[in-house]
């Protein structure tokens, strides 16, 4: 077997390193390396900006920047940016946004904006001179940080609370504080990180100089100074409702009957874990794909929606539903800790362009605009489930991929099309459909 081992790869120049990976890794090195530059941006100093968000870069992984129009939220008209790969996921949100157009839109409502940081640390002594200490500890952390956090503090943001947690029954000498930050219009990772080091490095001065410590006492370890993507403090809540006579007909299902089955839908997600997850894999379907496409942490959003799900100690539904005096209520509760300056936002060249489709949101607004799309994708989910089932529309939607792998013709995919308007499809259909005397 050949040795495939490397050193030195990140030194080599970005073309370097895709001519090393296929001739090693490929059956077509010639074929590959040409297909591979095929998706690098055309201008090169864009292309010099993507490369600086990741390391070892080759090329560029292309997704589908898509949009949905007919969102209202909050009195307000949006079309809004969606990047994702699925079929139906765009389609699925425009089409639930119209619905709630005309039945008084999305609203939304800002339920917190703090994140959290955490330095963990071991010390072993009296823990009451700690706690007694809290005070003074407390005021050498924010004096020796000012630097970091003026600029924090002139928007209107900052260190907002920093508390001592004796987490010693259950990790020997194992302490925490949890700081809370108010970041603004940035996510704040680097800023919140950057304040623990501070406060880290201020925490073990003080405890070095402190009177009444023992030698012992003077001695911390530090284990672990980071944020933490579990925002329960920054959350908002997104709803809809209207009289359910106003819900109309649904695929021949009448309010009534559509309200409840929708409800009961609802509840059996909060009940059974495994429909659970697939509902909240939906409701992110509709998040992520905003999330991405204005250059926000789709990973720690997920984060601490999952963990939010949980908190009751068994996963959840993060979406609800009531009927209550003849009002069908549909809302979805969810953290979300986004950006709109700073980071990848003022960077990315396509999500510049989404944050000024949605007219410069802040970070409160964004949080609105993205909830409301998850909320809209959980609705056209459930909607479908209970009425045609969900597969009638989403192998619609893959109709195209299916021809494309195929290789039909132009005339087929025209004829294919057609021919699946109203009918299931299915890739065995397909294929028998293209090759029966139909196909042209």
């Amino acid at each position: 077997m050949n040795n495939k081992t490397i050193s030195g790869f990140s030194k080599l120049s970005k073309r370097g390193k895709l001519k090393w990976i296929v001739e090693n890794f490929f059956k077509d090195p010639e074929y590959t390396m040409k297909e591979l530059q095929s998706y690098w941006h055309g201008n090169e100093d864009q292309q010099k900006v993507i490369d600086g968000f990741s390391e070892n870069t080759i090329s560029n992984f292309i997704l589908p920047y898509g949009v949905a129009p007919n969102f209202i939220i909050d009195g307000k008209e949006y079309v809004v940016p969606m990047v994702i790969e699925e079929s139906s996921v765009v389609a699925a949100a425009s089409s639930a946004a119209k619905f709630w157009a005309s039945r008084g839109g999305f609203k939304t409502t800002i339920l917190g904006t703090t994140k959290i940081g955490q330095i963990h640390f071991l010390w072993s002594g009296d823990k009451n001179k700690l706690i007694a200490a809290m005070p003074s500890i407390k005021a050498r952390m924010l004096k020796d940080s000012l630097d970091i956090v003026s600029n924090m503090v002139k928007r209107g943001g900052g260190v907002v609370d920093i508390i001592l947690k004796d987490m010693t029954d259950k990790e020997p000498d194992y302490y925490k504080f949890t700081v809370s930050f108010e970041t603004c219009d940035s996510m704040g990772a680097n800023f919140i990180n950057s304040c623990l080091e501070s406060f880290s490095k201020s925490f073990c001065e003080w405890c070095m100089e402190a009177d009444g410590f023992t030698d012992a006492e003077k001695d911390v370890t530090i284990l672990m100074s980071i944020l933490s993507n579990f925002t329960p403090d920054c959350l908002v809540k997104a709803e809809v409702s209207c009289p359910v006579e106003d819900l109309g007909i649904i695929d021949d299902l009448p309010p009534e009957v559509f309200a409840e089955k929708f409800a009961k839908a609802i509840r059996i997600a909060h009940i059974d874990p495994y429909r659970a997850t697939t509902h909240n894999k939906g409701i992110f379907n509709g998040i992520d794909a905003v999330v991405i496409a204005t250059a926000n942490d789709f990973r720690a959003i997920e984060a601490a929606g999952h963990t939010y799900a949980s908190l009751s100690g068994s996963y959840t539904s993060l979406s609800h539903c009531t009927i209550e005096n003849g009002i069908f209520k549909f809302w979805l509760v969810v953290p979300l800790a986004v950006g709109t300056v700073g980071g990848l936002t003022a960077l990315h060249p396509i999500a510049k362009f989404s944050l000024e489709l949605l007219g410069y949101p802040s970070a409160k607004e964004l949080m609105s605009i993205i909830s409301s799309a998850g909320l809209a994708k959980n609705f056209a989910a459930i909607k479908s489930l209970i009425t045609t089932g969900i597969q009638k529309g989403h192998m619609k939607m893959h109709l195209q991929n299916m021809l494309t792998q195929l290789k039909a013709s132009d005339e087929q995919v025209l004829a294919a099309t057609e021919y699946f308007k109203d009918k299931v499809v299915s890739f065995a259909s397909l294929r028998e459909f293209l090759q029966s005397p139909h196909e042209a």
